[in-house]
């Protein structure tokens, strides 16, 4: 899976799970301040992503990311496993 794709299907996550507005799913953009997002939807994000991610992924792993690029570029050695 390429960085884009992994970019893409967080982007369908945040649109059609958490109910973002697809144009505020940017890379630059800040998951709380932008999105609205909180410390359980990052779990419930983490959740959502075992449909393409195979492994065990550690929650706690979000506590640096910010914005949606950081979210990719934490994911994706996820997905390389």
């Amino acid at each position: 899976m390429t960085k884009d794709e992994l970019y893409q299907k967080i982007k369908s996550i945040m649109v059609n799970e958490f109910e973002v507005e697809e144009e505020k799913v940017l890379p630059d953009a800040k998951l709380v301040d932008d999105m609205d997002l909180d410390s359980i939807d990052f779990i419930d994000l983490v959740v959502k992503t075992k449909d393409f991610i195979p492994v065990k992924i550690d929650p706690e792993i979000f506590r640096t990311v910010r914005t949606m690029q950081d979210v990719v570029d934490t994911l994706y050695p996820y997905t390389q496993q």
